[in-house]
């Protein structure tokens, strides 16, 4: 009898895993202001606590585009990521603390290699992979990051 109501109760707590990787985070609208003077909107879940941000869009297999994550960090550094147990393929914009677009690269779904920030930055944006090019938004560009109410 122990040994069913365990089981019971594991099969609940790995539910309960599976549906927390597929729950949205809180969005913001964030405005992308293009070096062809154009404002480009996505909608971006905010990751800033630590386990936001190290799920990610693990499990997810529909991200439409216009839609991204945020990922927020406490300070400038060096940014590493990977795609582990994410099905759909990335890109991702490596963004310093005043807005600044330094980084875009493509990530392949669960490749374990890391994708690194070639300098200190403070935020990171994922979108559907090809989206930034898709909307003309490139290396340079700048995110009104003020929705955060952290600048």
């Amino acid at each position: 009898m122990k040994r069913k109501s365990l089981a019971i109760v594991l099969v609940f707590f790995l539910a309960s895993l599976v549906s927390c990787g597929t729950k949205k985070l809180p969005v913001k609208t964030l405005s992308i202001k293009t070096s062809a003077g154009e404002s480009v909107a996505v909608e971006a879940e905010i990751a800033q606590k630590n386990e936001e941000r190290s799920r990610g869009f693990m499990e997810r297999k529909n991200i439409p585009d216009g839609t991204g994550m945020l990922f927020v960090f406490e300070k400038d550094q060096i940014l590493s990521f990977w795609m582990k147990n994410t099905p759909t393929p990335l890109s991702i914009a490596f963004i310093d603390h005043s807005g600044k677009i330094r980084d875009i690269f493509d990530m392949k779904p669960y490749s374990l290699a890391s994708t690194i920030s070639t300098v200190s930055v403070r935020y990171a944006l994922e979108v559907p992979q090809g989206w930034f090019s898709r909307v003309g938004v490139t290396t340079g560009d700048v995110v009104d990051l003020s929705v955060l109410g952290q600048n």
